[in-house]
């Protein structure tokens, strides 16, 4: 959902179309080598838990809880926020909002949509798949009738490369877009977890997430030049809203209201998946062992896990009572990257003690690790620079978890030797 609600912010402070669609490529190929190593760790470790299940057997168990925790109180409340947020925004064009009951809207359609999965209500795999079609189908209708109508003007793409007056410094820029950019790609690394159901994954997958993940770069890469084409990069003012503003380009102020209306059906759906299946992950830590116990137990009258969904929901409430959709996304975008790029590693540390690779076929290597690492690296260091409070409060909050760790595998007895860690 993202490329619903971070194009015109990264137009509007990269202020050249150049760089905004070199973002996006750049991504995509950060993304690209990403999904082929997950997919590679997939194969080698076909087990329910993606990421934790590697990072417990490269790192070791601490470090697995602590992706958990992060999970728990960095990550999936964040892009909860961060959608929430972002639909309150669409909202907003439609009825009109100031920023206090655009908060309080944000955090009562969580609150709602927790409370109806926590009742065991939720949507079905139909509806799911009919918001995705409606999706895929807005984006589409977008790129092909701006293009035959001529309703957009191609001289907004001049300057192509200097950056317009009132955009950011490029380097703060390139930080913040690359950030958005990042959000909208996320999930790639969710893909992996389906390993177990593949025949042949360690061929399967990279080809699958190799063409998924060109496929969304080449249609992020048509939207955005989508919107430049019909809404001038200088007349950007909402970070949110560039769907409605290229609606009203097409179809004049109700069709902005429309386009605004099927984004918020489009979001509502992705936060309702969201809500649903993310609590899972901690749940099932849970109930193996090595989490908390008390996120492992389902409500005595429904069967959900509502401990684990109602704290999610209250994280994600508080997040978005303090800080704008961009502040959100930082939170937790630095932990999340970090973790990845440590993920990543192991495969490094895998071939050394396993040699041959250690068992992995990675697509490209050593090259494909080595440039996902050297891009992430360089993303963390933007991020640290230009979202520093942000980024630094992420990583307290996973500290945080360190601590704990102990407590929960001593009451557990799951204090077992992995990943070469006692």
């Amino acid at each position: 959902m993202g490329i619903f609600l971070t194009p015109a912010a990264m137009a509007r402070s990269l202020g050249s179309p150049f760089w905004l669609l070199m973002v996006w490529i750049a991504m995509g190929g950060m993304t690209l080598c990403g999904a082929l190593c997950y997919g590679a760790l997939a194969a080698r470790f076909p087990e329910a838990g993606g990421g934790y299940v590697y990072l417990r057997e490269l790192w070791g168990p601490r470090v697995a809880f602590l992706y958990g925790w992060k999970c728990l109180l960095v990550m999936d409340p964040g892009v909860t926020a961060a959608l929430a947020t972002g639909l309150a925004a669409y909202v907003s064009v439609i009825v009109p909002l100031d920023p206090a009951q655009g908060r309080l809207l944000a955090a009562t359609a969580v609150f709602v949509l927790a409370a109806a999965n926590i009742a065991g209500l939720r949507l079905g795999d139909g509806l799911l798949r009919a918001l995705t079609a409606l999706k895929l189908g807005a984006l589409g209708f977008l790129v092909v009738w701006a293009v035959a109508s001529g309703a957009g003007d191609w001289g907004h793409f001049v300057p192509f490369l200097a950056q317009r007056e009132g955009s950011l410094p490029l380097m703060p820029a390139l930080a913040g877009a690359l950030v958005a950019a990042f959000f909208s790609f996320g999930g790639w690394w969710e893909a992996a977890k389906i390993a177990g159901e593949v025949k042949d994954p360690a061929r399967t997958l990279p080809r699958a997430l190799a063409l998924g993940v060109s496929i969304v770069t080449v249609v992020y890469l048509a939207v955005s030049a989508t919107f430049v084409y019909l809404v001038p990069i200088e007349a950007a003012t909402s970070g949110e809203t560039f769907a409605a503003q290229a609606g009203a380009a097409l179809f004049g102020p109700a069709g902005g209201k429309v386009m605004a209306a099927v984004v918020v059906v489009c979001v509502l759906g992705s936060l309702s998946a969201l809500i649903l299946l993310l609590p899972r992950v901690y749940y099932a830590m849970a109930r193996d062992g090595v989490f908390f116990q008390s996120m492992g137990e389902l409500h005595p009258r429904f069967g959900t896990p509502a401990r684990a969904i109602a704290l999610q929901a209250a994280v994600a409430a508080l997040l978005i009572a303090m800080g704008t959709f961009e502040e959100i996304v930082a939170y937790f975008v630095f932990v999340t990257v970090a973790f990845i790029a440590l993920t990543v590693a192991g495969i490094f540390v895998l071939q050394r003690r396993s040699g041959a690779q250690g068992g992995l076929r990675v697509p490209g290597y050593p090259v494909t690790p080595a440039l996902f690492l050297g891009m992430t690296l360089l993303l963390l260091v933007l991020l640290a620079l230009n979202r520093p409070k942000q980024a630094l409060v992420g990583m307290l909050v996973v500290a945080v978890g360190a601590p704990l760790y102990g407590r929960v595998a001593a009451r557990s007895g799951r204090m077992e030797t992995r990943g070469g860690e006692a």
